[in-house]
């Protein structure tokens, strides 16, 4: 009897809660396959980390979800997509996963930007690793070298977001303090550089007004990765499609399970993972 090829799942990682928001986008688009999140919340934050220890951490993700059956990988982690996918891809891949694939958050993201800049005037909100690695501008610039970008980091909205502090009046103020240096620039298109950002996104629209063009991944990488699968017929071919979604945290708290149900959408079970 033949083995059902068909076992495959897609898996999701972030260093926290924030990927939920991208793979509540991501089940609402491909409601058919099967996912397998993780997030490493146990070291969260990843963004004040160096490139170093993040790509460690995510070396130590793939093989986690490698291990569960995911045929695919989206890094949902700016941070990891900035700092460690290029080295996943081109080395860590080759070696010891070479039919599998990795896919980021970045290019696609920076796609739709430049799609909807007028004004050639990109802002990007981001952790402190994200800007740093310089990530955004170097993929924005290579679409259109005459595009205009200022990046600015805020190494505490993921804090403020885990806490659970999303609604309140700390929040608000770091908004306006944040986003102040990039609406003066005169901005049209703001790029949310962070997954965990797009829960804010009504906030900021408040802060900076309708002309200004807001890009959240959550929106675009489901889209994206909907027409990968249909430009890989290699890689979908391979995926099960049972509709079942498997979440993993390797701090599995109650917080995790209030937060996680918030950032999804719906109510979730969480199980522990063991990072090595």
């Amino acid at each position: 009897m033949l083995k059902n090829k068909r076992q495959k799942a897609i898996g999701v990682f972030d260093s926290g809660f924030g990927g939920l928001n991208i793979m509540q986008s991501l089940v609402k688009v491909l409601p058919k396959y099967d996912f397998v999140y993780l997030g490493d919340t146990a070291r969260i934050p990843y963004g004040t980390r160096s490139p170093e220890v993040v790509y460690e951490f995510t070396k130590q993700a793939v093989d986690f979800l490698f291990a569960k059956k995911c045929e695919l990988i989206i890094f949902a982690c700016n941070t990891a997509s900035s700092d460690a996918l290029r080295h996943i891809q081109r080395e860590y891949l080759p070696k010891y996963y070479p039919s599998k694939k990795v896919l980021g958050v970045i290019i696609p993201t920076v796609e739709v930007a430049n799609s909807k800049t007028k004004n050639k005037k990109i802002g990007v909100i981001a952790t402190e690793g994200t800007v740093l690695s310089g990530a955004f501008s170097r993929e924005i610039l290579k679409i259109n070298p005459q595009v205009k970008v200022w990046q600015n980091a805020c190494p505490l909205l993921v804090s403020v977001i885990e806490a659970g502090e999303q609604d309140s009046v700390i929040m608000e103020i770091l908004l306006k303090k944040y986003l102040k240096p990039l609406i003066a620039k005169k901005i049209d298109t703001l790029i949310l550089g962070c997954t965990h950002y797009g829960i804010l996104k009504n906030k900021i629209k408040k802060i900076i007004g309708n002309k200004i063009h807001i890009i959240s991944e959550a929106e675009i990488v489901a889209s994206k990765l909907k027409d990968y699968l249909k430009r890989h017929s290699e890689i979908e071919s391979k995926l099960s499609k049972k509709s079942v979604n498997t979440f993993y945290s390797t701090d599995l708290t109650d917080k995790f399970q209030l937060l996680g149900t918030k950032f999804f959408g719906k109510k979730i079970t969480v199980q522990k993972a063991k990072l090595i």
